[in-house]
């Protein structure tokens, strides 16, 4: 019972961090639109001095420079964090095939996230960040993984829920728990079967 409770807190914890991170990604990009359009005024003076095209499109880059670091981060730490899960599953509870089934394959969507999709995202990204005249062909890629990347996400929260009912609806009881009769011995010989 106590390793069910655990493990669902682990699941909790781990699809919580990952709103937040997607939160934390929307943030990053609001906040550069809203330092170009209410800077104090020291920064104002060195936007206009830039320019403020080359202003807005320098603080995006950054902010899309900050998101690819934290989502690498992220990454790394789901990796381990769902070795850690499945680990915890095989080895700390009774749940079946299927919930450790389950619980592999998101080890194995984040791993396919971490080292094939993400880096790849990255590279485009970033050849994308500063306007350079890309290709349709190059974009619609940038697209396809970027919807990719979001897809999996979504898999893996689909995944995560699926994972989260099985542990709260198990009943954490042995198949045959219910046959075993425990006898009391009363002072005066009677047996008491509960």
């Amino acid at each position: 019972m106590r390793a069910r409770r655990i493990a669902c807190l682990i699941l909790g914890l781990w699809m919580g961090a990952g709103l937040m991170m997607a939160w934390l990604a929307a943030q990053n990009v609001r906040m550069a639109d809203q330092l170009m359009a209410l800077p104090n005024a020291a920064a104002s003076l060195q936007f206009k001095s830039v320019g403020h095209a080359q202003s807005a499109l320098l603080l995006r880059y950054l902010a899309a420079e900050q998101t690819r670091s934290e989502y690498e981060i992220w990454e790394t730490v789901q990796l381990f964090l769902s070795a850690f899960f499945f680990f915890f599953l095989l080895f700390g509870t009774s749940q079946g095939k299927v919930t450790l089934g389950i619980a592999l394959l998101l080890f194995l969507i984040v791993a396919f996230q971490r080292f094939a999709v993400t880096p790849q995202i990255a590279g485009m990204g970033r050849a994308l960040d500063f306007g350079a005249i890309a290709s349709r062909r190059e974009q619609g890629q940038y697209e396809v993984l970027r919807y990719g990347y979001l897809l999996s996400e979504a898999v893996k929260c689909g995944l995560g829920l699926v994972i989260g009912v099985a542990l709260f609806w198990s009943s954490g009881r042995s198949l045959d728990s219910g046959q075993e009769i425990h006898m009391i011995d009363k002072a005066d010989h009677r047996h008491i079967n509960r």
